[in-house]
Formats: structure tokens, sequence, C-alpha cells
């Protein structure tokens, strides 16, 4: 069973994703309870996540000067300029915009271990690097936001949801992992416990997509005709991250699995992070979270095919010659 769930992962997750949208759409009135699910499945999404990357390699990982250098570079300041550009295509709406940036300034540290994982990258080192990236873009995402909007912003939003966030998505699960990785040395049950864990990966990540697209997809049908401004803005940051990643990779000297992660890391947004922020919001900018929400769905079916597509752009054999 698991040798077919992995083998046919990548469609499966699309009927996830599928049965995610009939059921938000068919019933609406299950949407808070289910985004109230949403960081619960999460968690244990990424402990699972965590449970199968050997925290020993994580110091090793660390101590990768050229591949945090090249994260760092593309996430804070290649992107910013990206994204920038892009936001003037809704700079005219104030909403938009800063839902916009919001979500695309802020790199991603949960799931995009897992995507990036089933594409054969370095995905311990995103591991490793999670923390980094969390706290740079805490320092860094109000300036960006200052600069971009203007300094009458921050009297509008609350750092607190970042915090909350670090702690159950990272520091939580990777807690637990590195518990159960200790007593599974020393304990038949604990082993028992990690593999069942490893069995469950595919699952546990249909469930998850589903749960994200079933308690949002019905305020995103109700903000269609504004929410199509920023849907071609997120495809486009999809796609030109890709050809970005392998250059800023080349440029610090990454291996195959280096390039796939550093590419998955400048792609991939920390919009279930970020949610809670525009959550939080004031009602004149209610819209923001919808529009947070509607990168996620447009990620998720870009995450599905970056599972295929990056290890075909980037091979592990130079590809032959026409």
């Amino acid at each position: 069973m698991i040798t077919w769930l992995e083998r046919w992962q990548i469609p499966l997750y699309l009927v996830a994703l599928g049965v995610g949208a009939v059921f938000g759409l068919g019933a609406p009135s299950a949407a808070p309870g289910l985004e109230q699910a949403i960081n619960p499945v999460l968690m244990v999404l990424l402990y699972a996540t965590f449970l199968g990357v050997p925290l020993t390699r994580l110091g090793r990982a660390l101590r990768d000067g050229r591949f945090l250098a090249g994260l760092l570079v593309l996430n804070f300041a290649i992107v910013p300029v990206v994204v920038y550009g892009l936001s003037r295509f809704v700079a005219d709406d104030q909403a938009l915009l800063l839902g916009v940036l919001l979500v695309l300034l802020t790199p991603c540290i949960d799931y995009v271990i897992v995507f990036s994982g089933l594409a054969g990258s370095a995905h311990d080192m995103l591991l490793a690097a999670a923390p980094l990236l969390m706290l740079m873009q805490m320092l860094l995402l109000p300036a960006y936001l200052g600069l971009f909007m203007g300094p009458s912003l921050f009297e509008v939003l609350d750092v607190a949801p970042f915090l909350e966030a670090f702690l159950l998505l990272i520091v939580t699960p990777l807690a637990l992992a590195a518990i159960t990785q200790y007593l599974a040395a020393r304990s038949a049950s604990a082993r028992k416990v990690m593999d069942a864990m490893e069995s469950l990966m595919v699952p546990l990540m249909m469930a998850t997509l589903s749960v994200v697209v079933a308690s949002q997809i019905d305020a995103v049908r109700a903000d269609l005709s504004s929410l199509l401004k920023v849907i071609p803005l997120y495809v486009a940051f999809l796609v030109v991250m890709v050809p970005l990643g392998i250059i800023i990779s080349r440029v610090f000297s990454q291996d195959v699995p280096g390039t796939r992660a550093v590419v998955f890391s400048g792609a991939t947004r920390n919009s279930l992070v970020v949610l809670p922020l525009a959550l939080a919001l004031p009602d004149p900018f209610a819209l923001v979270a919808v529009v947070v929400v509607t990168q996620t769905l447009v990620e998720l079916v870009g995450m599905v095919t970056y599972v295929r597509l990056v290890p075909r752009l980037i091979p592990h054999h130079p590809l032959p010659a026409p």
C-alpha cells in the first residue's frame, strides 16, 4: 500500500484538491471549523516530515554557508524586486496590494520541506534553514512593507501571529520529532511510531490539501471578481522563480539537491503562517486574508506541478545535447 501511495501521490494530491474544493463549495458553513483544523493537520504533517530527516544532519546543513547565502539572497534580495514589479499591477487597491506583498515577501518554512523532499531536494537543509528564514522575514517584512506601502501601515499590523505560528508549526513538531528519534534508538515502540508516520505521509499531505482548500474555497468564490487581478500575478511568480532559483544556485555552486531546494524555497511562500496576521487586520483590509488564501490555492497546484517539473529541469545527470 505504501509503495502504491508513493507511486500515485501526484494524482492523489490533485484528487485531494478537488475533493476539498467540492466539499468547501457544497458545505460553506463548515469553513470556520475547517479553518481551525489547518494548524493541527499541518503540525502532524510536519512532525511526520521532520521524523524522516535525521536531525543529526542539521548541524552539517547549517554549516553550509553557500547554501544559506543562496537562500538569503534569493528570498530577501531577488524576491522583493520581483514582488515589487508584480505588485504594481494592483497598486491602486490597498487591500489587494497588502495581500500580495504580505504573502509573496515571506518565504515558506513548513510544507516546502514536504514538497521539496518529494522532488529529491536537500529538504534537510531547508529544515535547518527554517528558523533563520523565519527570523529574517520577521525582521525584514516590516521594512519592505513600509518601503512599498508607507509607514502608516504599521498602525494596523500585529506580529504576534508570526510568533505563534513559529512555535506551533516549527518548534513544536521539530522538538517532538527530535524526542521520537532519540527514543527510537532505544525503544521498539518509538521505532514503530516512526514507521507508522512514514507510511502516513501521503495521506497526511492529502488531508492537509483538502482541509486548506475546503476551508477557504467559498471565500475565494465570493470575491472572485477582485481576486482575478491577483491570480495571474501568483502564476507569474511561480513561473519566474524557477529560472531565478537555478541562476542563484549556480552562482553559489550548489549541487542538484541543493539547487532543487533553492528553487522550491524561492517559489513557495508562507501563506499559512501569514494568514493569521491577515485575519487580524481591521475591516478595511478584510479582503487581505482572501488574497493570501488565493495564493495558497494557486501555490498548492503549483507545487504539485513543481514536484514533477523541477526534477526534469534539474536532472541528476546532464541532459543529452540535441
